[in-house]
């Protein structure tokens, strides 16, 4: 059945045919099975076996247009117009592998294209759509979290350098990443307009240490990385001294759904309705099958009516006459999106009943222990990129005019 998202009274005519050329080229290149099971999504990528197939993966997809599809042919891009999103959407329909990247795609190239000098953007993008060069980012602190302006990793001038120290925590892909988004405090006189924003050496960096930190499902996508006098140079400094707050809200806005990244899509996303009928399929109770249970099968049904909410807003979003406010749809979509993803994943432990103990080594583990470790990893993207709390009081405060909570 076609996507309603991708209906053609939707598109341009190069919209329609960069849509074919996307969906002919993965039916045509579909990868060969991963040497070792892939994670739920990149944030949890641990391996250089899962590291190495992903970015050969994420260099095939650039290379064949759909990574970096709407970014200037200068910066490494292929020059389109509304083509990403489309990009995005084919990518999960096809349920291919995801793209590894997530920040360099859907953060550290949005905000370089906004605020980076001519150099900055020849230099960093290109690595960041192919995949060549693995993005982290550091905002989050032990005392820094969703109040990111507490931040206290320090840089202090020392002629045409920086010298940082500090620790930051939660860091995705850090132990593999080339480089970091880095918000750093530059001054104590003003909690906002003292931070300053750099593109900071990660790899092989003297004084950058790189930690692991084990989360319930036994993963160590996420780190913390410690900062002990490491010196990079103010050619790395992202728009001015002091400015760091103003970019690190376009790395959040576009981290948070509001803006369009550099590409997205894989890991079978649109497929999760049809996952649960399957387990649902396959799973018994007292005898009888979890499909047969009118109650279960409400349940999908309700699952499936919110993911057709979802795909009626995108498109929506697209038209400015429906759009009574610019940031209403699309900041939904962090929210949304990540809420969606945990009650599907806990009505998959539901259905599954006992069997969703089992975890994802036991051969008996209904979807190879998906659903548990699905259900596990969700409460992580509600906390991530601000919590759905703060989702909630930014779209209260700032779309609909809501006071401020105290």
């Amino acid at each position: 059945m076609e996507n309603c998202a991708m209906k053609a009274a939707d598109l341009t005519p190069e919209q329609i045919a960069f849509r074919d050329h996307a969906r002919r080229w993965l039916a045509e290149s579909v990868p060969p099975p991963p040497p070792e099971r892939l994670p739920i999504t990149p944030i949890e990528v641990m391996t250089t076996g899962q590291r190495d197939y992903l970015q050969a993966w994420q260099k095939k997809c650039y290379e064949a247009g759909l990574v970096g599809a709407d970014y200037p042919k200068e910066y490494g891009g292929h020059g389109h117009q509304g083509c990403q999103r489309i990009a995005n959407q084919e990518l999960g329909r096809a349920r291919v592998p995801f793209l590894i990247n997530i920040v360099g795609l859907s953060m550290a190239a949005p905000t370089i294209l906004r605020h980076g000098t001519e150099e900055q953007k020849r230099k960093f993008i290109p690595g960041c759509l192919s995949g060549a060069e693995i993005w982290c980012q550091g905002f989050s602190e032990p005392g820094a979290g969703s109040d990111l302006a507490s931040q206290r990793t320090s840089a202090v001038r020392d002629g045409d350098d920086w010298i940082i120290n500090g620790h930051k925590v939660w860091t995705s892909l850090g132990h593999f990443a080339t480089w970091m988004i880095l918000v750093t405090r530059t001054s104590k006189e003003d909690k906002y307009a003292g931070l300053t924003y750099f593109l900071c050496p990660i790899a092989g960096q003297p004084g950058v240490t790189v930690r692991p930190l084990v989360k319930i499902t036994g993963e160590t996508g996420f780190n913390e990385v410690f900062f002990e006098d490491v010196r990079i140079p103010d050619a790395n400094r992202l728009d001015d001294v002091g400015k760091g707050w103003e970019v690190a809200m376009t790395t959040l806005l576009s981290e948070r759904g509001a803006a369009e990244g550099a590409g997205s899509g894989g890991g079978g996303g649109d497929g999760a309705i049809q996952e649960l009928i399957e387990l649902a399929r396959t799973s018994w109770r007292n005898g009888s099958l979890a499909a047969d249970d009118p109650v279960t099968r409400d349940a999908i049904m309700q699952r499936a009516i919110v993911g057709e909410g979802m795909r009626q807003n995108a498109r929506r979003a697209r038209v400015a006459a429906l759009c009574d406010h610019p940031m209403r749809l699309p900041l939904q979509q962090k929210l949304t999106g990540s809420e969606f993803a945990q009650d599907n994943a806990r009505l998959g432990v539901e259905i599954a009943g006992a069997h969703s103990t089992l975890y994802k080594r036991d051969p008996r583990a209904p979807h190879a222990g998906h659903w548990p470790l699905a259900y596990l990893n969700s409460f992580g993207n509600t906390i991530a990129a601000g919590t759905n709390e703060i989702q909630r009081n930014i779209l209260g405060e700032r779309v609909l005019g809501l006071p401020k909570s105290k």
